[in-house]
């Protein structure tokens, strides 16, 4: 189970959380390769069922990770905040990248 998410010397993520991270990365990886493996053998129309499963499932996954990252991401700059103002200039760039990447 993945540790709660800290301010660690104001790094967005602790040594445990990047190597979590990682982790979970080389999983999508390895998702990946199976899926251009299924790619590559494919034959049948059935086959499709089971490339677009996988790749739905890498996908989450994926998903899974970005959100780790901004949700650690939006406890270091609200953490870190000297004031109000620069806690709402923090949100507001926290809900670009939201915007923009999600």
């Amino acid at each position: 189970m993945a540790e709660p998410l800290k301010i660690v010397e104001g790094r967005a993520l602790s040594a445990q959380q990047k190597k979590d991270l990682l982790n979970r990365l080389a999983r999508v990886e390895g998702q990946l390769r199976g899926i251009q493996k299924l790619v590559a053998l494919a034959d049948a129309p059935s086959d499709c069922d089971a490339v677009a499963q996988q790749m739905a499932a890498a996908r989450k996954a994926l998903d899974r990770s970005f959100v780790q990252l901004l949700t650690a991401s939006i406890v270091t700059h609200t953490g870190n905040a000297a004031d109000v103002d620069e806690a709402k200039q923090s949100a507001a760039h926290l809900a670009a990248l939201f915007d923009k990447f999600a």
